[in-house]
């Protein structure tokens, strides 16, 4: 085999490697930075948007071509439409880029689960498990 083989089979692994680590953290639900539940500095426009009667918030950060907030958007719709006390609420980061380092967002999607106060109690990176979402929601609307 030539070295151009083994460079070019090198890269391939590399990437399979990289790629499934990026596939691994994808949809996993993890604590607010700090460990604990934090309250937001969450823009006066935005916690307009989210007052209201329910108990726990999903709000939802997204970009206008982010494909994977499409997917999101429709699992969190059905979600919140079959729960009582769960309500959905999207963000088009598009719209409002600053808010994007208010909240710690790097990446879209990215769901931040709120509770009545706007306390962040977990947040999640990508398209969410619904298994993983909806078990980890129950204690919270029980």
């Amino acid at each position: 085999m030539s070295p151009g083989w083994w460079v070019l089979l090198a890269a391939v692994l590399v990437t399979a490697v990289l790629g499934l680590a990026h596939r691994a953290r994808q949809g996993r639900i993890r604590p607010p930075e700090g460990g604990g539940a934090s309250v937001l500095d969450l823009p006066a426009e935005l916690r307009e948007r989210l007052d209201g009667e329910a108990r726990v918030t999903l709000l939802q950060l997204s970009t206008t071509f982010c494909a994977p907030c499409r997917h999101t958007r429709v699992l969190l719709d059905d979600l919140a439409r079959r729960t009582d006390g769960l309500r959905h609420v999207e963000v088009d980061l598009a719209h409002h880029p600053e808010w994007s380092t208010t909240l710690r967002v790097h990446t879209t999607p990215t769901t931040l689960v709120l509770d009545s106060g706007g306390e962040e109690l977990f947040r999640i990176g990508g398209v969410p498990r619904r298994d993983a979402l909806a078990e980890a929601l129950h204690p919270l609307l029980a």
